[in-house]
């Protein structure tokens, strides 16, 4: 007898979260704290789970919750965000996660909703039910002394300060931070108030405990509040009591360029730090052209983060704008799933309708979500197979059309 796969209920919830953490290899015990915090978080009607018919136990575990993400041009599009999909390793290649997947699509579908996001742990697993990687992320280490920087104190060029504050106040005015930030820059996802209560230590998971950090701010020269950085230390020191110290960024926020050279520069300023893990950045960012010396940023991480599945064609095309203008048919292939059929979409006039116009272009829906942010190129797809051209021309014009200036950034786990 195969699983049972169905929405769980609230009694089941400290089994389910046991089948999640033994998913995601944390052997931490679940606390009565734990499931509250949940209960509280979570609308039970999407978390799911699979139950084996023999022992009752969880065996499979998923989840899902309304999220906002900025596309081109500023629109805030209403998703469903995949997230806690875990399968027991006794349990799988036995269809539990096709068979969670299915059921979360066709609720999407009936919610209304235009896109589906979530974060891959393995590449292979999610492109056969119509995700594709449609964001990048960077991450570099700074070896602070090679950067060329004068060390001597965080004074930034444009006359702004740098200031030191506590998590009570990161807590105050990170979210309008955030928001204004995420007004602009594609791939962000909101950030609600759960979020920066775990953040700042407010709440704390067991098998996620609240780590002491330090949080500094950028104000300009006008008093503004422009940029915030969060981050910690790992403290080493050699055997002849030299400091081998490496800051880590958790999280930076600037809303200028400006914002941006100074804090990075205030990060490389601190006593005894010799290297600066930046997190993840977007993979075009500013940073290591804000040093003197690039070459003292290293890349050390270079991989896809945000996977997009778009449900609702016209509607998630139309949401965007276009750097160029351009019209085409897109013909979407997507059996059995929401997005199937053929699309004209007129970038100068910023619509999108079904059509039965012949298609200039066949591609698949996780092709379709790679290319939705403007980070995956038409053309590169096109040379990998994923895009096929059916009139001269239209791959090129596509990759122009979809294109954007700066990358889609999404540096959020969830």
């Amino acid at each position: 007898m195969s699983a049972d796969v169905r929405p769980i209920t609230e009694s089941e919830i400290p089994d389910w979260m046991r089948a999640l953490n033994t998913g995601f290899l944390t052997a931490t015990p679940v606390t009565d704290s734990d499931v509250a915090q949940r209960t509280e978080g979570s609308d039970l009607a999407r978390l799911q789970g699979a139950f084996d018919p023999d022992t009752g136990r969880c065996v499979a575990s998923f989840r899902s919750f309304t999220q906002e993400l900025t596309v081109p041009g500023g629109a805030l599009v209403a998703c469903s965000a995949v997230s806690s999909v875990a399968v027991l390793p006794t349990h799988r290649r036995q269809g539990l996660l096709t068979r969670m997947m299915a059921a979360e699509l066709a609720a999407c579908r009936e919610r209304g909703d235009v896109l589906a996001t979530l974060i891959a742990a393995e590449y292979p697993i999610y492109g056969r039910y119509g995700f594709g990687p449609a964001t990048s992320v960077a991450e570099w280490e700074i070896d602070v002394p090679r950067t060329g920087l004068d060390r001597r104190g965080p004074v930034p060029a444009d006359g702004g300060r740098i200031d030191l504050v506590d998590a009570a106040e990161v807590r105050r005015i990170g979210p309008a931070l955030h928001e204004r930030l995420r007004a602009v820059v594609p791939g962000l996802v909101d950030r609600d108030a759960r979020w920066w209560d775990v953040a700042t230590g407010v709440r704390a998971m067991s098998h996620s405990p609240y780590k002491d950090k330090f949080h500094a701010v950028y104000r300009s020269a006008d008093g503004e509040t422009a940029g915030l950085v969060v981050y910690g230390v790992d403290e080493h020191w050699t055997a002849a009591k030299t400091p081998q110290n490496t800051l880590r960024v958790r999280d930076l926020i600037a809303l200028t360029p400006g914002a941006e050279r100074a804090l990075w520069h205030f990060l490389c300023s601190v006593d005894w730090v010799t290297k600066v893990r930046t997190g993840y950045r977007a993979p075009d960012d500013l940073l290591p052209q804000l040093l003197p010396d690039p070459r003292a940023a290293a890349l050390v991480t270079a991989s896809d983060f945000l996977w997009v599945r778009v449900l609702d064609v016209a509607r998630a095309l139309a949401a965007r704008t276009y750097e160029v203008p351009g019209a085409f048919v897109l013909e979407v292939t997507d059996p059995d799933g929401p997005a199937e059929g053929r699309y004209r979409l007129d970038a100068g006039a910023g619509t999108c309708s079904r059509t039965e116009e012949p298609a200039d272009l066949r591609l698949d829906a996780a092709a379709l979500g790679a290319l939705y942010l403007g980070d995956a190129s038409a053309v590169r797809l096109a040379a990998l197979g994923g895009v096929s051209e059916l009139r001269p021309g239209a791959v090129a014009l596509a990759d122009t059309v979809f294109r954007t200036a700066r990358r889609p950034w999404c540096p959020d786990v969830f």
